[in-house]
């Protein structure tokens, strides 16, 4: 499965550039956490703008239930709401979405789909 997503994140690789007045939005899941970042891949070596993840302390501070977490969609929402809100603090509204080699379905379209309710245009 490992390598699976390794082909289809090198396939989508191919056609996804980011900028710094356009970065890319990109997507890491795992097991119990999830992981959102803007990289602006123009300069050499790639340049990570910022980050936000389940593990972050803004996420902690929004979530009091134990049963919201990374490993969830309601949490993969919460993610997706707090990159937004980074995006305009750095004022940086259109980013171009790279979902890692995973399936837009789940986590990852739960992410994607409040960070546009945040403000970002894909």
């Amino acid at each position: 499965m490992k390598e699976k997503r390794k082909k289809r994140h090198l396939r989508v690789r191919k056609k996804i550039k980011g900028t710094s007045e356009k970065p890319r939005l990109c997507v890491f899941r795992s097991n119990k956490h999830i992981y959102a970042s803007l990289i602006d891949d123009s300069c050499i070596p790639n340049r990570v703008i910022t980050t936000v993840s389940s593990l972050s302390p803004e996420f902690k501070k929004m979530v009091n239930d134990k049963s919201i977490h990374g490993g969830n969609i309601k949490g993969a929402e919460i993610v997706g709401l707090l990159i937004a809100e980074k995006a305009k603090q750095l004022k940086i509204e259109k980013v171009v979405f790279d979902r890692g080699g995973y399936k837009y379905t789940g986590r990852v379209k739960a992410l994607a789909e409040s960070s546009r309710k945040g403000g970002l245009k894909f």
